[in-house]
This record gives structure tokens, sequence and C-alpha cells, in this order.
């Protein structure tokens, strides 16, 4: 978390309003849930309070009319449609705005004034008008008179107590303690507040800058602790603060301890997960409990550290005691696990080491090899394994699910649909699927764009589909899922499906094909990837000006990966995704053609085949062989890299690849075996080879290249079925199989 208080802010806001805007797309399938609007209003709560604390007006004005409408569905007073929901998103989209401009110290233009009013004239069609500054006024009168004293006293009733203990530097850092006190008032009452002098130096010590005052604080509030605690987060680093619950709420919190689940463990975790405890609250105290033992104080227990400090009521630490050992005699276990937040930089790093590792560990191999010292190879073989496992597992810490993504497009087909006047709902399937940081990060684009060309020309509009006995709602899914060492992304629609006709005579017609040439469907749909390719009757401000698919194609092939075409004419269309599951290490498959090495990807590897003569022979001929009654096609790499011909071949062998389904074989003169590779990705000046996806270091110091599996069991099927070269408008040839 950055230091800046406005950037954390700024973080935390984003998370909130995104937060909002899942229960808003939730609350049209569920109207009802509770939990679903209490999120909400917390969310713009908390967004709200923050900003009053920091004076960003705007921003706070605008949340709190949201924050009133939402209080006014949390009390029942308003029903959930679609043009509330509509409403809401709106405003949550505006108040990201204004945050964004607040925090850069930006001035609110015009347009987007003119956009607020027009937003709070909509909002208050749903909320009875409130007197103009009653809030403000309610809040002077109990903070304008404090009694002034020279130290604390506890207070034991059924309103909250508050102790507040300012740092010297809190005014040096920009913060008004009365600022704070002045917002709490918003969340209740404030029945007595003692200003504590007993820190104050003899006025000729004193410094203006300084602050020496605390608070106690008689608090009759509603609100809830984390509530409570949120309106001094931004001062947390510059003060002591306790806040103890009333005694009322001793009853309560017991009610929700026991009710808790039964993985429950830890005392800490049952007191937050019930509301009497905060997460800074636990922190703090575990912070204490080691500060104590490290200065060599006899161990205190948790529990008897959160009632010493006036944070929880030992009644309520005793319940979750209680919870605690009925846990741990039910189900004989302890502990829960804990997350920690790691900066992807930092990670990144990690990565990269774990590359040279892999390296250095190949070289080492290599001259151990060469030494023919059995012990050493052995010790060697052990460390092999334990750089694999490290590995392996820094690699999963860069996976992440999909999921997260694809939710995302929730209110995309939300807002598409609407302003095209369809009705369609996304359905999501293999959210859990997990791939590298990375690729998520740069396949959300290319995605963007096959989700809107499927809204806008895929899917028909509700008569349309009526009049061909569908369903008037269309169906739009998104679905994950592995498949042979790469993770396959699937944008399917039910709707009327590519129109085969009309592609080929559009590609005709722009000189992209020859007419009359013959090609399979599957050719022809491929053509939609081609640059300017649109068959659009009008241009809309989602598509129709032929610029989009052939982006989302040269970004898919940017990450390794391939993009695929099927459709059922009348039934629908789906686009699939094939992507590499990391950027950063693969297992791979070493070979020699020539007098250069070569790598390829292990997990599409399915066999290694020696050459008979027989064989040998109808490789010279043919592009093919038979593989136990299966016709495999194949290529010669020595031919397919213009390598040198290094003379007798008598022990060339193919390897066997499989990629989406399909198979074809290599033809190699070695095989070296597996082998650990780093992927070092290609400059912008080999950008344009085929059949080349990267390059790596041997453990020789040698450079490898990496091979690009899909183009060249593309270039196989190609070769061995009939090359058909089809005229491109640009003067380049687009070879089809």
């Amino acid at each position: 978390m950055s230091e800046n208080p406005q950037e954390t802010f700024l973080a935390e806001s984003r998370e909130l309003l995104q937060d909002m805007e899942d229960a808003l797309l939730q609350l049209e399938n569920a109207p009802d849930d509770p939990d679903l609007i209490n999120a909400m209003f917390r969310a713009a709560h908390t967004i709200k309070g923050t900003s009053g604390v920091f004076s960003y007006d705007d921003v706070e004005a605008f949340t709190h009319v949201v924050e009133n409408v939402l209080e006014s569905l949390r009390g029942g007073n308003l029903a959930i449609d679609s043009d509330l929901i509509a409403l809401m998103l709106e405003c949550n989209d505006h108040i990201g705005q204004l945050v964004e401009l607040a925090v850069n110290e930006e001035p609110v233009p015009e347009s987007l004034k003119l956009i607020d009013g027009m937003l709070l004239e909509r909002l208050r069609t749903y909320m009875d008008e409130e007197p103009e500054n009653t809030e403000e006024q309610s809040i002077a009168t109990q903070v304008g008179e404090v009694e002034t004293i020279t130290g604390g006293r506890s207070v034991e009733t059924d309103n909250w107590h508050i102790s507040l203990r300012f740092n010297k530097d809190v005014l040096k850092n920009g913060m008004d303690p009365l600022s704070f006190l002045r917002y709490l008032g918003r969340l209740g009452e404030l029945v007595h507040v003692t200003t504590l002098c007993d820190s104050m130096p003899p006025l000729k010590d004193m410094d203006a800058e300084e602050n020496y005052l605390g608070f106690e604080v008689v608090f009759d509030s509603e609100a809830s602790k984390a509530d409570i605690e949120q309106v001094f987060e931004f001062v947390r680093e510059d003060c002591d603060l306790s806040i103890l619950p009333p005694k009322a709420n001793i009853a309560i919190y017991g009610e929700l301890i026991r009710s808790l689940p039964e993985d429950e463990m830890r005392v800490g975790d049952i007191l937050v997960r019930s509301g009497a405890l905060t997460q800074r609250e636990l922190e703090d105290a575990i912070n204490f409990q080691q500060n104590e033992v490290i200065s060599g104080t006899e161990s205190t227990k948790l529990g008897d550290v959160l009632v010493e400090k006036h944070i929880v009521h030992k009644e309520v630490v005793d319940a979750a005691l209680n919870k605690q050992t009925s846990v741990k005699e039910k189900k004989g276990i302890s502990g829960t696990g804990r997350w920690l937040r790691v900066d992807s930089e930092k990670l990144d790093i990690l990565i990269n080491l774990v590359g040279e590792l892999v390296i250095a560990e190949a070289g080492t191999h290599l001259r151990a090899r060469d030494l023919d010292d059995e012990p050493l190879q052995e010790s060697l073989s052990l460390m092999n394994r334990l750089v694999e496992e490290i590995r392996d597992s820094a690699l999963r810490l860069r996976m992440v699910q999909i999921g997260e993504t694809f939710n995302r497009f929730q209110r995309v087909v939300r807002d598409v649909s609407r302003e095209l006047n369809k009705d369609i709902i996304l359905d999501i399937n293999g959210a859990e699927t997990e791939l590298d940081k990375t690729v998520v990060e740069k396949i959300a684009d290319p995605l963007m764009h096959l989700v809107r060309n499927a809204m806008d020309h895929g899917i028909e509009s509700a008569e349309d589909r009526q009049a061909t006995d569908k369903s008037t709602q269309g169906m739009l899914r998104l679905n994950s899922y592995h498949d042979s060492g790469s993770i396959v992304i699937e944008v399917s629609d039910d709707g009327k499906g590519l129109n085969r006709d009309v592609i080929y005579n559009k590609a005709v017609e722009k000189g992209l094909i020859l007419e009359g040439a013959v090609l399979s469907d599957q050719e022809v749909y491929r053509l939609i990837f081609e640059p300017g390719f649109s068959t659009a009757a009008q241009v809309t401000n989602l598509s129709g000006r032929g610029v989009g698919m052939d982006v989302v194609k040269r970004n898919i092939q940017a990450l390794r990966g391939t993009v695929d075409v099927d459709s059922v004419t009348g039934e629908g269309t789906t686009v699939s995704i094939r992507l590499p599951l990391t950027l950063a290490i693969i297992d791979g498959f070493l070979v020699r053609v020539g007098e250069s090495s070569y790598v390829i990807p292990l997990d599409m590897v399915k066999e290694c085949i020696e050459l008979t003569d027989e064989e040998r022979q109808q490789t010279s001929s043919e592009g093919y062989i038979n593989l136990r009654g299966e016709v495999l096609p194949f290529l010669r790499m020595r031919e397919v890299f213009e390598e040198e011909d290094a003379g007798s071949h008598e022990r060339e062998a193919i390897v066997v690849v499989q990629y989406g389904g399909q198979k074809a074989g290599f033809v190699v003169d070695e095989l070296l075996g597996e082998f650990q590779t780093v992927i070092k990705p290609l400059g912008k000046i080999f950008s344009q080879l085929k059949g080349i996806s990267g390059a790596t270091i041997l453990g020789s110091g040698d450079v490898a290249v990496i091979l690009d599996v899909p183009n060249l069991v593309q270039r196989t099927i190609i070769k061995s079925g009939g090359q058909r070269v089809i005229n491109n408008a640009a003067s380049e040839q687009t070879v089809f199989h």
C-alpha cells in the first residue's frame, strides 16, 4: 500500500466502486438480497467518509445523495428495478471520475458538472427532500461545547466509548483532529466529549505546529465498530485509538460468535468475524504482544491484551475462547491460512532469478556429465529436482484465475444489450481456470472486441429470434479450460451464425481472395480476421468499420496463441482462443538439426520415433508416413530452417506433436532429451519470422531456438494436403489449408 494517504484512498475507492458495481449487477437476479444492498451502502459510506476527511467536497456531496438512496433501499422504502440499477451504475462511474479528479487536484470540468446535476436530479426522484445543512448544524451543536480536564476517565455505559490520543506531528502531516470528531458525529450522537490536556507543556515550550490534546468520547450510534474505526482510517498512523462497545453489545457479540461456522480457530479471527474487533485492532494487539516477548516481558495472551487495552469486553473474549475450544474438540485442528499481498514487480524479479537458476543448473549438469563423476551427477540430480520444484512453485505464484476478468463483462453485456435494445444474458463457465497473470492482463482487450461483436453481429433482435422460434433472450457464453498444456478460452453466442456466402462475396469484393477460389468453411470464416474486413450493413459506435478482429488476432499471436472460428447457421458462433499457460519458463524437448539446436515445448510432444531405412526413403519423397494406421503429415526441419546438410543421417527421427487436436511430425537429426527452457523473447527485428516463438540459452552457453508448434503444424498440414495460395490485396500472400 502506498505511503501517500491520497493514493491509498484512490486505490481503495476503485476497489469499493468495483464492489458496488458487482453488487448492482447481481441485484438484477436477486433484488431481495439484503447482503448486496448492505455491501453497496458500506462502499458508498466509506467513500463519502474518507472524502470528508480529505475535504473532497464534490465527492462527498454527490456520494451523500447516493448513500441516502441506498439507505432507502436498506429500509425497504424503495424497490429495485432495472431503471434504478442503471442509474446507480451511472452514479458509480461518476463517483469514480470525481475521485480521480479530486486526488489529482484537478478541477471538475463543466461537462462533468452538468452530468453531476442531471444525476442528482434523477436521484432525488427516489428520495424525500431533506432540509439543507441540517446535518452540519447538528454536528456543530454536538462538538461546539467540550469539557476540558487534566485526565481521562473510563466510562461504562450503553454508549460507545472512544479514546483518542493524537501524536504531536498530526498537524504537520496535514490532519485536523477536530475534523474527525465532526465527521464522527454523522454516524450518531456525540453524547460527551472530554478534552485531555495532560500532555500540555509550559507556555514557553509550546510549539504552535504540534498537537498536545487527546479526547475521550461518549458516543451513541447504531454503527458497527468497523464503521466507527473507518472514520479514523487516514490518521491511524498518527494516533492511538481505542473503541470500547456498549455493554448492551455483549449479548449480541456472544450470539454472533456462537453462530459462526465451525472452521474458525483463532481467537482474534473469531472476534473480527463477529464484529467485536476490527482487523486493525487485531494487528495492533498482535504487534504489542510480540514486542512484549522481544523485550523479555512475560508472555501475555492476546485476549488479556485486548481486555487490558479496553478494546473488547472480557465476556466477549471468553465467548471467543469457548468457541475456539469447541471447534478444536470437534476437528482436532487449529489455525487458518493467511494471505500476503506481494508487489508484482518483486514477483517478476523472482521469476527472472529462477530463470537464471535454471540456466546455471543446466550448465553445471553439462560439465558434470563431461567429468563422468557419478557421485557428483547424483548430487546434481537432486539439485535438478529441487530447482524444478522451485521453478514450479514460483510460476504458480504468477497464476491467477480468469474469473475476475470474465466477471468484468457482466457490466459490458448489460450496458451494450440495453444500447442495442436486445435482451442478452452472460453465462460464465471455467472461471476457476488459472493462467499466467501477464496473459490474463493482455487478453482482456481481445475478449472485449469478441464480446461486443458477438452482441452486435451475432445475436439477433428479439423480433428476429421470435420469428425463428428462438427464445427472445439471447445467450452469450464465456468458457475456459486446460487442454494439452494450453488454456482455451471460448466466446460463444446462440445467434444467427456466420453467413458463409456473404463473407466469401465480401472477400472477393475486397480482393482478399480470387473469385472462384475453392475454400473450406473454416478458411472462409478465418477471413473475418483480415484487416479492413467487415460485412456490417451500417457503421455503428460498436462495430462495422473493419477495425477490431484483425487487432484481436494480432494481440493473440503476440501472446504465442492462436484463434479459430466455428459457426453453425442459425445456431450460433464460437471463437476459440488457445494460449500458453505461462510466458516465462517451460519444459522443453531438445533436438538437433544440422549444426543447430531447437526446443519443442514438451507438453505438445506425444512421442518420438526413430525412422527405419524404408521410412527415411519415404520421407524423402512424400509429405506423410503411416503411423500405426494413421496418416501423419510431417516437415523436415532441415528444409524449413535451411540448415546445411551435415552428411550422413543414419539416426533421423520424427517428433510427433499435437496441437488443437491435430497431429504432425517434425523430422530431426538427433534427439537430445528433456530440457528446462527459459523463454527469451525475440526482438522486433525478428518479429516476422514464422515457425519460431522465442529463444533460450543452453547450459553450454549456446542459443537454441524455440519452435512455434502451432504455426509449424499448420504448415505441415498445408504441405501434405496441397498448398493453396490466395491472392491478397495488400500484395502479400495469405496461405490457407
